[in-house]
């Protein structure tokens, strides 16, 4: 024991290994818990003894390492946005409806309007013209738009990365957003589906629904659908609008260098619009024809010869008076065929020709005489006699207004309103030999007076209303009474309220020209009152007729007898009275007026071919510089109805009164054998008077009673006269006359 412990060995990692001892226990170097930091030392050591070949080797790898790194982080940058750009797509794609549910929508409807024989008078509707077909347009359209607009149209499907690319560099190097990548297809989706908004969510769903369309449509539907709904500026939507709009002519008539110009405004139609900017529209229409020389679409003479005659577009446009009718007819169109759903035709009443001529005599006259006379408006309305609207001018210049003056503007018609006066005296038993005292007269506190302040005695009422006399107006209109005036006009065809007073005898109610013109058609025609209309016909654009107006019946309302005495009068106002202006070849007859200080201007005059009303003003109720109806608007009147009846055999006015000898009339009393007036009808047999006629009851009449001739029947508060023989008042009834020089009724000159 003693010599076990003496002789204890300790174990050693230092020396070579030893034999085994006989307990059996020995540990080796690789039973170290921390390993011998020799071999580490030995590898630093050997290290430091090659530095040259070591640093070589790191300077290669340095360089290849920095591309690699960076390749790398591409790579993954790349993964990581096409998976943000694929999250995007979906999360905006999946705000959208399901595809199953996507449809093009109907292009908006266009309503194509034209005249009596075929003529365009305009287009209305969103869209502003008629679809037409690709192959129905000039080839020259559609090939400018592409290359200009999408040179790859044909070959790519719906999206461009090679035209965004580009566009992308070039808005880079340029520092602003100067181009853009869309293709033709992306455009038409955006018109078609989206706002204009430039938004993300925008773009990627425009980006969906081109590729859809693409698949969907082939590419030339894609382009027809696209060239007939793009907006051309100027209001112009759709390739034929904007040919209509800018050259006067359909997109099947148009020359290369309109083409070039045309699809030149589609990268900013209103700054380019040739109606605003034409050096502008002149300089991309060159632009256009170089692409397309560049693309082969051309050849080098064709644009050589489209370089030195650039497109001519129309001096103006929608100028046109014609297009008073056509906002009229616009405005009519759903009470007859409800809401329009799809492209339709209106034929029309007016006659284009008629229109041009009277809208020549409207501005040439205001050209020539409105700045020394202060007249600054027109309007002329022509009416033949089953009512269809022949020509309507409602203004002086519709690019500048487009205001109707003719079917809108009230205005006080002065004495063009006493034909009727003399109607309802006539249906009262005078007659045109009737006689009564041109003299000052005062009713109650009102003192109406001749224009000029001339008085002539004694007259008849034919020379009363040639002469335009305010006087003898008013005395028939104190005996018949105010409402039996009303009630004439309103069945006449009159339609604005009239104020029931002794002062409409001198046409204080307002009125507008179309109304007035309308209520003079029944005596041209012989005592009927037709419908007035602009509208004959609609049909869809496959032919299907949606209406027709086949006239109808026009109800009597005023006897035939009653006819001829008022155009026996009112033909003395063409050729003794105040519009000897008016007359020509034709029998004629017509009225003027004049308001009160020459603010208002008329003449309504009538063949037994045409009843045509003229007006001359200012939209702020000016007053013109001594302008009656005899002068402007009888000078108006000649024009167009000289021109409009070239050609056209003569015709006699409808019905017939023979004047009896001045020997032997007796005052107020009928002519030898002229029946007496039976109650006037309010409508034909079988047909009922219109709802606006306001027709009152029939009513009994009787003889006038005699009376000196130095007096005038009086009745009151329309009763019916009286059938006793009395003296009556002079003509100063209610005493001397007194000036009034506030009288808002010291008017209606009787121009």
């Amino acid at each position: 024991m003693a010599n076990r412990r003496d002789s204890r060995i300790e174990p050693s990692f230092e020396g070579p290994p030893r034999a085994k001892s006989s307990a059996g226990f020995s540990v080796s170097e690789e039973d170290r818990v921390v390993p011998s930091n020799r071999k580490t030392s030995a590898k630093r050591q050997s290290a430091r003894t090659k530095p040259s070949r070591r640093g070589r080797g790191k300077s290669r790898r340095g360089l290849f390492g920095v591309l690699g790194r960076l390749s790398y982080w591409c790579f993954v940058l790349a993964i990581w946005g096409g998976i943000a750009a694929a999250g995007i797509v979906v999360y905006y794609g999946a705000k959208m409806p399901a595809a199953t549910t996507w449809a093009i929508p109907d292009r908006a409807p266009n309503i194509r309007i034209v005249s009596v024989d075929g003529k365009l008078l305009a287009n209305r509707g969103m869209s502003g013209g008629e679809a037409v077909g690709l192959h129905e347009m000039s080839t020259y359209i559609p090939e400018a738009v592409i290359a200009i607009e999408d040179r790859r149209f044909y070959s790519h499907l719906g999206i461009d990365p090679i035209g965004l690319s580009r566009a992308m560099v070039a808005n880079i190097v340029g520092g602003r957003f100067s181009q853009g990548g869309s293709t033709l297809t992306q455009q038409l989706a955006k018109n078609l589906f989206l706002t204009p908004d430039r938004t993300l969510e925008r773009k990627v769903q425009e980006v969906l629904l081109a590729l859809w369309l693409e698949h969907k449509h082939t590419k030339d539907q894609i382009l027809e659908m696209y060239l007939n709904r793009v907006y051309f500026g100027s209001g112009a939507y759709g390739v034929e609008a904007a040919s209509r709009r800018y050259f006067g002519k359909s997109a099947r008539d148009v020359t290369l260098p309109e083409a070039a110009l045309l699809a030149g405004l589609l990268k900013a139609p209103s700054r380019l619009s040739p109606a605003r900017d034409p050096q502008a529209a002149e300089r991309r229409s060159q632009l256009v024809l170089a692409a397309m020389r560049d693309e082969g679409k051309i050849s080098a003479k064709e644009l050589t010869t489209a370089m030195s005659a650039p497109a001519s577009r129309v001096a103006s446009y929608w100028t046109g008076s014609e297009n008073y009718v056509a906002d009229a007819i616009v405005e009519e169109l759903p009470d007859l065929i409800g809401d329009v759903r799809g492209d339709i035709i209106v034929d029309t009443t007016v006659d284009l020709t008629l229109q041009k001529l009277a809208e020549q005599s409207i501005r040439r006259l205001i050209d020539g005489s409105g700045k020394k006379l202060n007249a600054s408006q027109g309007v002329l309305v022509s009416i033949d006699n089953s009512g269809a609207v022949r020509a309507m001018v409602g203004g002086y210049d519709y690019s500048t207004s487009q205001f109707d003056r003719g079917s809108e503007a009230r205005r006080q018609p002065g004495s063009a309103f006493k034909p009727f006066v003399y109607m309802a005296a006539l249906e009262a038993g005078r007659t045109p030999d009737s006689v009564r005292n041109d003299a000052p007269i005062k009713i109650g506190r009102w003192t109406p007076t001749n224009y000029g302040g001339k008085y002539f005695g004694k007259v008849t009422l034919a020379t009363a209303l040639a002469k335009s006399l305010n006087s003898v107006a008013a005395q028939l209109t104190m005996e018949v009474g105010p409402d039996a005036v009303v009630e004439a006009a309103h069945r006449m065809g009159v339609q604005s309220d009239l104020t029931a007073n002794t002062s409409i005898a001198l046409g204080t109610s307002e009125v507008t020209p179309l109304e007035l013109t309308s209520a003079y058609v029944p005596f041209a025609n012989g005592g009927y009152r037709p419908e007035v209309h602009f509208i004959r016909r609609v049909t869809t654009a496959g032919g299907k007729v949606l209406y027709d107006n086949n006239g109808g019946g026009a109800p009597r309302v005023v006897k035939p007898e009653i006819v001829g005495m008022m155009n026996s009068m009112m033909t003395g106002t063409v050729e003794i009275g105040t519009a000897r202006k008016a007359a020509f070849a034709w029998p004629a007859a017509g009225k003027t007026g004049t308001s009160q200080n020459s603010r208002d201007a008329w003449f309504i005059g009538y063949t037994a071919n045409l009843t045509t009303g003229v007006w001359f003003g200012n939209d702020d109720g000016g007053p013109m510089k001594k302008v009656t109806g005899g002068a402007l608007p009888a000078q108006a009147w000649h024009e167009f109805m000289v021109a409009a009846h070239e050609g056209v055999p003569v015709r006699p006015l409808p019905g017939t009164w023979r004047s009896t000898p001045a020997d032997t009339i007796v005052q107020d009393e009928l002519p030898p054998n002229t029946a007496q007036p039976a109650p006037v009808p309010s409508a034909s047999v079988g047909q009922s008077a219109p709802s606006a006629q306001k027709a009152s009851s029939p009513r009994a009449v009787r003889p006038a009673e005699t009376i000196d001739a130095g007096g005038f029947g009086m009745r009151g508060g329309g009763g019916t006269t009286a059938s006793i023989k009395r003296p009556v008042p002079p003509g100063d009834v209610g005493g001397p006359v007194k000036k009034r020089q506030t009288s808002i009724l010291d008017i209606l000159t009787g121009g």
